[in-house]
């Protein structure tokens, strides 16, 4: 071979090894990426404002995800461990003594891009009748007719299931579930139930819940906090990229 021929092969020829594709996001590294989004996002939560009924409520355009649930079922220590603030919502050690809805901004920088509602517990027996009986119709009316409300947690200790009050309370957001409302179902104390148990739990509640999603949690064990979270996160910001769950 002549020299110029092989000088003008070398030109024309690749001969360095092709560069290595990028490794693909596993499916656990963008479930804890989404999760680190939706974690900050939630340690944003802060007081807005109270109140007694309805018409106290500030008229709102963001998206609001309301909390329900038994005065006992762990709803303001679930409310507290995915904000990651001991002392947001308030948990009394007589419940059914709130009886205020509570608002909570969220959001980074500031800007405030969703709200998170803490409802009365409700059923609790050391509650007077009249009361339980005035709080069954605001939160009634509230998750009838609040406009901005996107979504719907409800506390459900799986150690006890449904009460008939939960039994209402579905029956009243039955219709707006099924416009698009969100619905999720958290399974409390998760960590007081066996591995069977919690699998026979989840089952259960996907039947009962119409639809609905369902979670296990546990603050003490750390269960599901990622999960629900990121959940929270896709729910508020429908029009963005949805978060790997």
């Amino acid at each position: 071979m002549q020299p110029w021929v092989f000088a003008l092969y070398l030109m024309t020829t690749n001969t360095n090894p092709p560069a290595p594709a990028a490794p693909a996001r596993s499916p656990d590294a963008s479930a804890k990426a989404a999760a680190l989004v939706a974690s900050g996002w939630m340690h944003t939560a802060k007081f807005l404002t109270t109140a007694p009924q309805l018409h106290f409520l500030p008229t709102l355009e963001v998206p609001e995800i309301a909390f329900v649930g038994r005065s006992n079922a762990g709803k303001s220590t679930c409310i507290n461990t995915l904000t990651q603030q001991k002392q947001l919502a308030f948990a009394s050690k007589k419940p059914g003594r709130t009886q205020h809805i509570n608002l909570f901004s969220l959001g980074k920088q500031g800007v405030t891009d969703a709200v998170l509602a803490d409802l009365p517990g409700y059923g609790y027996a050391a509650v007077p009748k009249q009361d339980k009986i005035r709080w069954q119709q605001v939160m009634a009316n509230y998750l009838v007719t609040r406009e901005n409300l996107k979504a719907i947690v409800l506390m459900c200790d799986p150690r006890h299931g449904l009460t008939d009050l939960d039994e209402i309370l579905l029956d009243v957001i039955r219709p707006r579930v099924e416009e698009g409302l969100k619905f999720l179902v958290i399974l409390t104390k998760a960590d007081k139930l066996t591995r069977a148990e919690q699998t026979k739990a989840l089952s259960i509640m996907k039947l009962q819940s119409g639809g609905g999603e369902v979670r296990l949690f546990s603050a003490t064990k750390r269960i599901g906090i990622d999960e629900v979270s990121t959940l929270l996160w896709n729910w508020a910001h429908p029009a963005e990229k949805p978060a790997a769950e």
